[in-house]
């Protein structure tokens, strides 16, 4: 207890605590101790009483996939029976669907399609800004799509970065990082690229002057030891950005696997396990505005991790890769949203932001 009162109190004064720290948070504290001190954090950047959403599409552009994730129960191998492309049509047809819906944030993931090339996503992208201009906002690709793209391109990161924000695309995700350890990667992802190449992408990103988010999974086979290196990887990252005089990241996810359908298999983490790593995300990364809490994966039960230390949650209309691997998508936003309000959250809407003008490539 001593322990947790010196980081309690580290926490208090403002201060940052170590990995170590988040250590001795997830094995010793309670419930509401966590929720204590996450709020706490939180209340550095956000009112105590208030959460901001957004309803949201995730369109899967593509399900064929040569990266063969163990957790993945969506994709399909290149000439394999039931792979798709959609075509630039579909593609209008379900932004026009969010619209409708009251959405405004679209998110573009498929994978690692090598019959793809650059040009295909350039031109596909520069067609939706060039059809919806600012009334919709579109996160094009996670970062691990990215990196592949610029391999496949034989171009730099930031080569494929200027290209991107040449077609149009203001906003390139930090999906596909599941847990950011080496060892992680060996063991459920071995045709992914490893972190470090990771980082050195999203660091791109951010210096191409576009935005991004973090994301973290958790609920595989993942030790402690794996959360905290993903936490501590993340928290530098934004370290060097802000140093730089960079935004750098906008939000941090965290979400939990879904088993079903994959080869991987297991159980899915109880909610309060997620909260629990919710509110030490919240603690660990000060330097990171918003962190979000998943109704995707946990439906109803991801509102209490508001009280946890999340500020911010989407309400989505379709995700086919986690809903392949279990997850339900509950489109009853009214009911869902009273959720929070019962709570006692102030929930409002909130538009994807709009990054400052981009300097010419």
């Amino acid at each position: 207890m001593m322990r947790i009162n010196e980081i309690s109190a580290v926490v208090e004064g403002g201060g940052r605590i170590s990995a170590e720290d988040a250590r001795a948070l997830w094995l010793h504290a309670s419930d509401d101790e966590l929720k204590r001190l996450a709020g706490m954090v939180r209340a550095r950047y956000h009112a105590p009483d208030r959460a901001t959403y957004m309803v949201m599409r995730i369109i899967n552009y593509t399900n064929v996939c040569v990266a063969q994730c163990d957790y993945c129960a969506f994709y399909v191998l290149p000439n394999q029976a039931g792979g798709y492309v959609l075509t630039r049509e579909d593609v209008f047809a379900k932004i026009d669907e969010l619209l409708v819906a009251g959405g405004d944030l679209v998110g573009f993931n498929g994978g690692f399609n090598p019959k793809l090339p650059l040009h295909y996503y350039c031109d596909l992208f520069a067609a939706v800004r060039d059809r919806y201009g600012d009334a919709v906002e579109f996160y094009a690709l996670t970062i691990a799509e990215f990196m592949f793209l610029a391999d496949r391109a034989g171009l730099s990161y930031a080569d494929t970065a200027a290209r991107l924000r040449e077609a149009g695309v203001h906003w390139v995700t930090g999906g596909g990082s599941e847990i950011l350890t080496e060892d992680f990667r060996k063991r459920h992802a071995k045709f992914k690229y490893t972190v470090e190449e990771y980082l050195k992408a999203q660091r791109a990103v951010v210096d191409a002057g576009l935005r991004t988010t973090a994301t973290m999974v958790i609920g595989f086979d993942e030790t402690l030891d794996e959360r905290l290196e993903h936490l501590q990887r993340t928290r530098d990252l934004q370290d060097g950005c802000l140093a730089d005089g960079l935004q750098g990241i906008f939000s941090f996810l965290p979400w939990s696997y879904k088993p079903w359908g994959t080869a991987l298999g297991g159980n899915e983490v109880s909610p309060r396990e997620y909260w629990r790593h919710v509110a030490l995300s919240r603690i660990f990364l000060d330097n990171i505005k918003h962190v979000r809490t998943s109704v995707l994966t946990l439906n109803e039960d991801a509102f209490r991790a508001l009280e946890f230390g999340a500020d911010d949650f989407d309400l989505p209309l379709e995700d086919e890769v986690t809903q392949k691997a279990g997850a339900t998508i509950d489109l009853d936003f009214e009911r869902l949203l009273a959720v929070p309000r019962a709570m006692g959250f102030q929930v409002e809407y909130r538009h994807a932001e709009r990054p400052p003008a981009l300097a010419p490539a």
